[in-house]
């Protein structure tokens, strides 16, 4: 693999690199109409500034914690809150991918909060302050409370995230280079809100399910390419060693009504990388070999997000 992208210290970038914890919070605002846009610049400065703060506070009294909070700006926001132009290289509005059976949708957002704590109370006091704040201007459109489930499985009882690139690729893949200079240490995120048809999955057997993934379930093992299906998610999710993104997906869901689910979430130093992924899973590839997963897995929701490096943010915050 290549590794021509080079980094320099004169960016700090948020947290997109950490790890996923035992407990987290994904949270999507829109904001409201007919709310006075200098009142919603004012409000956007505060929470910046409360990003870099919680960030810092987490640090210095719980430096085990392993808590962070990282916010993305969506597309439209980004041009009501009159933010830098030219814009990020691939950032734009997500356009729905619409396959011959299934489609990635699209959705808006204009603020994503991703909050990662091992203890649940630090990740609840993180959401419930920055909530405090947004309700001023903006809904909460998508509340998602994700959990460690055993070791790092999805729901459906796979291990999720097994590709996922560590040390220096995750900078690599995740943050953006000097190739983007006036956006360097920001990050692409991007975001799926999962249900899983867990009655359907339950019914397959075993082996059944193993094609569908493309991997064994125990052991997390990927079939050899001359049995694994051309249709199983790892074959058309996973598109090159050169091509990878960071994951930090996370179950969640209501047992009561058996709507359980996984939102996806990554981060990327390209999106178009994000883009052939997706196009590979809902189109197919060849076209029409779409991924067996979606049999099983409906996309509910679908945003692309801009990450400003922590630098660009405390720019934000006036």
């Amino acid at each position: 693999m290549s590794m021509n992208n080079t980094f320099s210290s004169d960016y700090n970038a948020q947290n997109v690199t950490d790890y996923p914890n035992n407990n987290t919070y994904f949270l999507v605002w829109n904001f409201k109409d007919n709310i006075d846009p200098d009142k919603i610049k004012s409000v956007f400065q505060r929470i910046c500034a409360l990003v870099i703060n919680l960030n810092n506070s987490a640090l210095d009294r719980f430096p085990d914690s392993k808590a962070s909070c990282v916010m993305g700006i969506g597309y439209e926001a980004w041009q009501q809150l009159e933010l830098p132009q030219p814009l990020p290289k691939e950032f734009k509005k997500f356009q729905e991918i619409k396959g011959s059976k299934h489609t990635a949708v699209s959705t808006k957002g204009d603020l994503h909060f991703h909050i990662r704590a091992d203890e649940k109370s630090f990740a609840y006091d993180m959401a419930s302050v920055i909530s405090g704040y947004m309700k001023e201007i903006a809904d909460c459109e998508v509340e998602v409370q994700g959990f460690r489930y055993w070791d790092s499985r999805s729901i459906l009882g796979f291990v999720d995230g097994t590709e996922n690139p560590h040390g220096k690729d995750r900078d690599h893949f995740a943050i953006i280079d000097d190739s983007d200079p006036q956006y360097e240490g920001g990050s692409y995120l991007f975001v799926q809100k999962y249900i899983h048809n867990l009655d359907a999955w339950k019914s397959l057997s075993v082996e059944e399910q193993e094609k569908v993934i493309g991997r064994s379930k125990d052991q997390d093992i990927e079939m050899d390419d001359d049995i694994k299906p051309k249709n199983s998610h790892i074959a058309l999710a996973n598109i090159g060693d050169d091509f990878k993104v960071v994951r930090d997906n996370m179950p969640f869901g209501s047992v009561a009504t058996n709507e359980m689910g996984t939102y996806f979430i990554c981060y990327a130093s390209t999106f178009s990388t994000v883009e052939k992924m997706l196009t590979n899973m809902f189109i197919g590839n060849p076209p029409g070999n779409y991924d067996r997963i979606l049999d099983f897995s409906t996309a509910q929701t679908g945003t692309l997000f801009f990450v400003p490096s922590m630098d660009m943010l405390d720019g934000f915050s006036g």
